[in-house]
């Protein structure tokens, strides 16, 4: 049982890491992902590392990871803190069973 555990946590780091090497923003200025704020020249960084975020092919990857470790800081798959939060926030939509009432 502890090595499946631990194979499986190997297994995840792996994902991790492969997306995270093949991100557009590995060789962009880190710092332009982390504004000081969201107002003044913050709007530029951001602008500047959501235009970084989409052309990323892995960008939904990137959003998945931010949003399952809750990261409160920065632009993540093309998304500001306060635009995961209202992400987080939002329940997901339900899918149809295909079933009509009268």
């Amino acid at each position: 049982m502890v090595v499946t555990e631990l194979l499986s946590q190997r297994a995840a780091r792996e994902d991790v890491r492969d997306w995270w090497d093949a991100a557009a923003c590995g060789t962009a200025d880190p710092e332009m992902f982390f504004p000081v704020s969201a107002f003044g020249p913050g709007m530029d960084e951001i602008a500047r590392a959501k235009a970084v975020c989409a052309s990323c092919r892995v960008r939904r990857q990137c959003l998945q990871y931010a949003l399952a470790t809750h990261q409160v800081h920065g632009v993540w798959g093309g998304t500001t803190e306060e635009e995961r939060r209202v992400r987080a926030a939002t329940p997901a939509p339900r899918a149809e069973s295909g079933v009509r009432s009268a």
